[in-house]
């Protein structure tokens, strides 16, 4: 029984890591696969198991996939509106030192870009930039699979959190805060780590340690108090946007002078406040707009929020209505900024609306992975397939099931290339298998969390971030090299969260 209830997981490791086959290609496989399972093995009705598709779709596209092409369109859209060409004008503009403009671009602002946008954009253009101002192109991803690790959970607005909370019933602000928690050590190493990498050894370090604390703290402070008070949405966003004031701050303070490290100087093209806040209004209404339509303001929020249907879709055991809400939620707030945003600079209508065409059109593939892979976790979840799985880990593992929890998360994220659909395959598991080593409500909360932090660590080692950042430098075969250097950085970051994961169980519980 449990081979047949984990056949879909272990068609997708076959599928992905040994036939090299399309995850949009796998993926429906995978929902066949369960549906077969489910309805001839586990007694699943054929009634029960449409509902759970379409279940499945429904979440998958709202609010999910909506988060995902709104995200991706604000990106792409200040790509054609040349607002991306002023932001990295201004970045590059701030020291000749090469460890500063690392963590600047690879830290700051690639931690901006994966909260705004995530799928693979944190890692193509800060490596991209750094590649196309000098530094070694391989480092230059390197560094940005390190940088691209720890905000993997908060990525496209907060949206793997965002349904691991769907798939778990679990307060999302609370998976946010919990998963903040057990990343921040290793949010401030972070920064450290990058600069170490940079300069092949820890002498790179000399003179950098006040900007590296600049970045740590800068990043992690603010990204702890969104996720306390306003969830996944904004945490990595606030966090990024603290890191690159914080580093700009100190870089400006006490300029880093380093012969070894200099960069050759450039007559760079000053850019006015003017041409800077165009350039980044569309992310900064997306902020106003999040901030001041949660529930940090319930005059604001409460009314939007009631507005809202509730379906019933699955009306087998365990089934509840799905609420469907229109207008608070980010996808239509990040539509409505990017509108605005570009139209401020200079884009028709008519462009923009080109703009997010093609951004579905390029989206399409993702599109039938995001919906194939949540309507087969919600068929492996109604048909008992998913409690099963959790009964034979925990059996294996006993109370030591938390330590595995975070691995089992990289696993879903190395195998997809997605944090999102990590926590959709495995979120429900995680939180069956806490039950059954008898954790309480908080308990299970965290060792769902885990799987989030889990996936940061996997989304290193991932195929498709290896490949996206081979892609933006252009460089052949160097995939085998830069998987290398992350499974060094991935081995010591799946155990640390191992150990993280079961000790501070205790701390919550």
């Amino acid at each position: 029984m449990f081979l047949i209830a984990l056949s879909p997981i272990l068609w997708l490791i076959v599928a992905l890591s040994v036939l090299k086959m399309a995850a949009w290609k796998a993926c429906p496989l995978a929902l066949l696969i369960a549906l077969a399972a489910g309805m001839m093995i586990f007694d699943m009705t054929s009634i029960h198991a449409v509902q759970a598709v379409l279940e499945g779709v429904a979440l998958a596209c709202w609010p999910i996939l909506l988060v995902i092409i709104a995200a991706i369109f604000t990106y792409n859209l200040s790509l054609h509106t040349k607002g991306m060409d002023v932001i990295k004008k201004m970045l590059t503009s701030v020291s000749n030192d090469r460890r500063v403009l690392i963590l600047l671009i690879g830290w700051g602002f690639g931690g901006f870009l994966e909260g705004m946008a995530g799928f693979g954009t944190a890692i193509a253009i800060p490596a991209g930039m750094l590649a196309g101002i000098g530094i070694n192109p391989v480092l230059s991803v390197a560094v940005c699979l390190i940088a691209n690790s720890v905000p993997t959970a908060y990525g496209s607005i907060g949206i793997p959190l965002i349904t691991l909370g769907s798939v778990t019933g679990i307060d999302a602000i609370q998976l946010a805060l919990y998963t903040c928690l057990q990343l921040s050590v290793l949010t401030v190493l972070c920064p450290f780590l990058m600069v170490i990498v940079s300069g092949g050894s820890l002498k790179a370090l000399r003179g950098m340690i006040p900007v590296c604390l600049a970045g740590a703290f800068g990043f992690v402070i603010p990204e702890l108090i969104v996720a306390m008070y306003m969830g996944p949405e904004l945490a990595v966003v606030a966090g990024s946007i603290g890191a690159m004031a914080a580093i700009v701050a100190v870089a400006e303070m006490h300029p880093v002078h380093d012969a070894q490290y200099a960069m050759e100087q450039k007559d760079m093209e000053h850019v006015s406040a003017k041409d800077g806040f165009i350039a980044c209004l569309p992310f900064i209404l997306i902020f106003l707009f999040l901030l001041f339509t949660s529930k940090l303001i319930p005059a604001i929020h409460d009314p939007l929020a009631a507005i809202k249907s509730a379906v019933l879709i699955y009306d087998g055991e365990g089934g509840s209505p799905y609420t469907f809400t229109w207008v608070a939620t980010p996808g239509v707030l990040i539509l409505l900024a990017a509108f605005i945003g570009g139209k401020a600079q200079k884009a028709s209508l008519c462009e923009m609306l080109g703009v997010l065409k093609d951004t579905v059109i390029n989206l399409r593939f993702t599109i039938i992975t995001i919906i194939t892979v949540i309507a087969t976790a919600k068929v492996m979840g109604y048909s008992g397939m998913t409690g099963q799985i959790a009964e034979t880990a925990v059996a294996a593992t006993g109370t030591m099931y938390p330590t595995i929890a975070a691995f089992i998360g990289s696993i879903g994220t190395f195998i997809t290339g997605s944090a999102t659909s990590s926590c959709v395959l495995f979120g429900t598991l995680q939180t069956h298998s806490a039950a059954a080593i008898g954790a309480n409500a908080d308990v299970q909360a965290w060792i769902a969390a885990a799987n989030a932090t889990g996936a940061c660590a996997g989304k290193m080692i991932s195929p498709q971030s290896i490949a996206i950042g081979a892609a933006a430098i252009g460089v052949n075969g160097c995939e085998s090299e830069l998987l290398k250097f992350a499974v060094k950085v991935y081995i010591p970051f799946v155990i640390f969260m191992g150990a993280v994961v079961y000790f501070g169980q205790s701390l919550v519980g």
